[in-house]
């Protein structure tokens, strides 16, 4: 079951590869006739080693600029209502864009409901929010951007911010063509573009599969034995070069659910206490787990799982006693912190600018 057997990290820097391209097309306009590349056209957005090709909708393809773009707009704590609250206050770099609380905290010290999931590799979703009620990364930010518990966004005062300011002024118009003016619609697609380049593949066991049989211990290789056994069946959810199936499930965290989680958007009985399965990457640096951030660490999620989860009406027919070992439960746990990619939480390509 080893569905990671290329995935290995090998993208570069696009933004150094951009300025490059830049650098070129002023020499060569100022030696020759040549013809000066047309730097508004993106190089091919590079990818971790065995990733499929970042998708992007029609109405929004990536661009460089309007990456760089989406990278200042994603620090500005302008755009949330009392400016006190930018989209990387629920989305810390350090954290693999995750947050560290059990749940989000909003405008004014407000509280939602939920884990603050991470952005990484959100490219590749197909639904957004733990009950799944965005279908596209534009309607997920919009949803953040305008949520009285999260930024709370005010329209026209985002958009007056963004028009007063020289900076945007210029990038809105290099991003979008000349005549385009700062406003919360365009500011919503550059986010997007910019959250769809924060990629991550360059765990250690990205590594083994790459043929680094050193980058695991022997405990680790205990671990992921158990992660992909019939016993576990951790990988029936978890699976795929982004460990998560994208699909809903309970796991019997609670014999109640308040939050009715993917019942809230069908309104189907049988959807009552499902949540999006989360990604595995990088899940030792982004605890609180579970979609309320109920469970504090990761032994924890496995003492969950071998337990067997409660007796919920609607939880997942895998979730049964696991019967582990101790010295399983420390090789799951082994195992799922090989998981983190190092390189992702310092990339300067990410920080604020």
């Amino acid at each position: 079951m080893n569905f990671l057997t290329k995935s290995a990290y090998c993208y570069r820097n696009t933004l150094v590869r951009f300025s490059s391209v830049v650098a070129c097309a002023v020499f060569i306009s100022c030696g020759s006739e040549t013809a000066v590349p047309d730097t508004k056209q993106p190089s091919v957005m590079d990818v971790p080693f065995g990733f499929p090709a970042i998708p992007a909708p029609q109405d929004n393809p990536l661009t460089l600029e309007k990456i760089e773009l989406g990278r200042h707009l994603f620090y500005d704590k302008r755009l949330s209502l009392d400016q006190t609250l930018a989209c990387v206050d629920c989305h810390k770099q350090e954290l693999a864009f995750t947050d560290g609380l059990p749940v989000s905290r909003g405008v004014n010290g407000e509280h939602g409901g939920r884990n603050s999931p991470t952005i990484v590799n959100t490219s590749y979703q197909t639904a957004f929010f733990f009950d799944g009620r965005a279908s596209t990364l534009e309607e997920q930010i919009h949803g953040a951007l305008f949520s009285p518990v999260e930024m709370y966004a005010d329209e026209g005062k985002v958009t007056e911010i963004l028009q007063a300011d020289s900076y945007y002024k210029t990038q809105f118009s290099t991003a979008f063509g000349k005549d385009s003016l700062p406003n919360s619609r365009l500011a919503i697609k550059a986010l997007a573009s910019f959250v769809r380049i924060v990629l991550s593949g360059d765990s250690r066991y990205d590594r083994f599969l790459q043929g680094q049989t050193s980058a695991l211990t022997m405990m680790e290789l205990r671990g992921r034995d158990l992660f992909f056994s019939e016993q576990t069946q951790c990988a029936s959810c978890h699976n795929g070069f982004n460990f998560t199936d994208d699909k809903f499930h309970s796991t019997g965290l609670y014999l109640h659910y308040y939050d009715k989680g993917r019942a809230l958007v069908t309104n189907q009985a049988k959807d009552v206490g499902t949540f999006k399965t989360p990604t595995l990457r990088n899940c030792g640096v982004t605890a609180p787990y579970m979609h309320d951030g109920s469970v504090a660490t990761l032994e924890e999620v496995i003492e969950h799982y071998d337990h067997g989860g409660k007796a919920f009406v609607n939880k997942d027919k895998r979730i049964v006693p696991l019967k582990l070992s101790s010295d399983d439960k420390q090789a799951l746990v082994a195992f799922l912190h090989t998981l983190t990619d190092e390189t992702l939480l310092k990339r300067k390509e990410f920080k604020k600018p």
